[in-house]
């Protein structure tokens, strides 16, 4: 858990830290005073006047760098920004021409700009060197040896284990994993198909069948390859270190019934959870009989080896291959997060699955890896571009979309009122970190 927890951390402060360069760059540009520039806050966000003290400082020109006490993201202080730690007093004071709301509209508006374009754009330069550097894995259905796995919700609109997807709505499917994205992102109206005994299949999709995947996806996948497997290790205080269960053995059978993949083993110990199952194991030519006792989540304690590994297919780029691609993800990936919303709206109970930290904190690798780091750092990157341009008070597409009615209608929006809006704005960003960050609640 800390190697994720500190993976998470560096990637934010990496994110964060440029995020306030682009508007401290275009600030100092555009000869605006900027106050202060810090890597965390000096104070308890978002209460500009309490507890404020940095852990290191230093004042160079008229800027103050310095390191915050509360980690969490960070700012920068430009003189005549109106936000909600401006000093109320200084609204009906004169702009003078050292501060922001002193310089022209296109000028602010590149202020404001700032951050949004650095992460846009270091998004897709961490997606160019990714592809460069480790090239693009793909899982095809064609690589599934035994074809797919399902759990109950995709069991109940009708498809089965050992079927093989071959497309949506149609289309063909470039990899498993793009299944899920279909159906909720894409709103895909069917899945065909052909089921182990070789039967044509056309699987309808419907609303409450995408409202019932996206609530599972965080606790069971939808769909995974289907593989054979062998007992790898016993967890010594489990169940299974009382039974005869081996290192190297197949379980063939529980119960007289016989099972051959990993998902029928584990179907059949979920059926027999908190009682005394029957294994039939395979033990190089021998096969040996045990009892084992199932805990109450149908579990007996084994770690599994995967006998029949997918088939993934992997693509190298070079330089100038890997930036088109990148900006290609990129930009469907800023797609995906407009859909987002439109789940959010559309989808029953969609806003239940919306996480905040501990969700992040969860895609982290419970090991370093560079290449997740990273490609986890270009994602979120785009992610935060694409929510600080949602014209919300406050946020850095609020100010936008202030400047923007300024520069199409001819008339400024007062100080005053962008004043009160960014403070009904915190109230919100507020509320929404909020419910994010109760997501370990909902899980």
């Amino acid at each position: 858990m800390f190697i994720k927890i500190a993976q998470l951390f560096l990637s934010l402060t990496i994110l964060v830290s440029l995020h306030e360069f682009g508007h401290f760059w275009f600030a100092k540009r555009f000869k605006c005073r900027v106050d202060k520039f810090y890597l965390f806050f000096d104070f308890l966000f978002p209460f500009a006047s309490v507890m404020n003290f940095a852990i290191f400082k230093k004042k160079i020109g008229d800027t103050e760098y310095g390191l915050g006490w509360f980690p969490f993201g960070g700012y920068v202080q430009i003189a005549g920004m109106v936000d909600e730690q401006m000093d109320k007093s200084l609204i009906d004071s004169p702009p003078q021409p050292w501060e922001l709301r002193s310089k022209p509209a296109w000028q602010r508006l590149l202020v404001m700009m700032g951050g949004i374009l650095v992460n846009f754009v270091l998004g897709l330069l961490i997606f160019w060197m990714c592809l460069f550097a480790w090239g693009k894995e793909t899982l095809p259905m064609t690589g599934l040896p035994h074809g797919i796995a399902v759990d109950s919700t995709a069991y109940n609109m009708g498809l089965r284990n050992g079927d093989y997807i071959t497309s949506i709505d149609g289309q063909p499917v470039p990899s498993i994993r793009r299944i899920p994205i279909e159906i909720i992102m894409n709103k895909a109206e069917s899945i065909q198909g052909v089921h182990e005994n070789g039967e044509k299949f056309s699987v309808p999709v419907k609303d409450k069948d995408r409202a019932l995947i996206l609530k599972r996806l965080k606790k069971s996948n939808f769909i995974a390859p289907r593989v054979m497997v062998s007992v790898d290790s016993i967890d010594k205080t489990s169940f299974a270190a009382n039974s005869a269960l081996r290192s190297g053995d197949l379980i063939i059978g529980v119960n007289d019934q016989p099972v051959r993949y990993f998902d029928e083993i584990t179907a059949k110990l979920r059926q027999n959870s908190g009682k005394k199952v029957k294994l039939t194991l395979l033990r190089g030519q021998d096969t040996v009989l045990t009892a084992c006792n199932v805990s109450e989540s149908g579990t007996i304690g084994y770690y599994r080896k995967i006998l029949t590994e997918p088939k993934i297919t992997k693509q190298e780029f070079n330089l100038l291959s890997a930036f088109t691609q990148g900006v290609a993800d990129g930009m469907e990936l800023l797609i995906m997060q407009a859909k987002q919303f439109v789940v959010i709206f559309t989808v029953e109970d969609a806003h239940q699955q919306v996480g905040g930290f501990y969700t992040m904190v969860q895609q982290m690798d419970s090991s370093w890896d560079w290449q997740n780091f990273w490609m986890f750092t270009g994602f979120l990157s785009l992610a935060l571009a694409f929510m600080n341009f949602l014209p919300i008070p406050m946020l850095d597409g609020g100010y936008i979309m202030f400047i923007l009615w300024e520069m199409i209608t001819g008339k400024k929006v007062s100080d005053k009122f962008v004043y009160y809006a960014n403070n009904v704005g915190l109230f919100i960003v507020l509320a929404l970190m909020i419910y994010a960050n109760t997501d370990w609640l909902r899980d």
